[in-house]
């Protein structure tokens, strides 16, 4: 009786990572191991990277957000404490957006920070 090898299921497993691997150039797309390696490789950074960019966005903010205090001769850190005594409760990203596109409403949270 001749050997049972399981091709179904191993052409299968060879093509479902080997679609994963299209658009990689020369051997990268066609040999099943040199694709593995780099399926895996790029899986493991997509995953680094996704939460990489979380911190990267908050950089920003942060950035803008200090800039625009800057501006208005109040610190970044002296304004997050004014308003975490305040009790307002605005996300980085929220004050980013009002101090870029509503500089007036902007001017209202400084003076709430400022005013505790």
């Amino acid at each position: 009786m001749p050997r049972a090898t399981n091709a179904p299921a191993s052409r299968r497993r060879r093509k479902r990572r080997l679609k994963l691997a299209r658009g990689y150039r020369g051997s990268r797309s066609k040999l099943f191991r040199t694709a593995t390696e780099t399926v895996d490789r790029s899986m493991r950074l997509a995953t680094i990277h996704r939460k990489l960019k979380k911190r990267e966005y908050r950089d920003l903010w942060i950035t803008r957000i200090s800039a625009a205090c800057r501006a208005r001769g109040i610190s970044y850190s002296r304004l997050i404490a004014g308003l975490t005594r305040a009790n307002v409760r605005l996300n980085r990203k929220m004050l980013s957006e009002i101090a870029i596109h509503d500089p007036a409403g902007f001017d209202g949270i400084v003076r709430k920070a400022g005013a505790v």
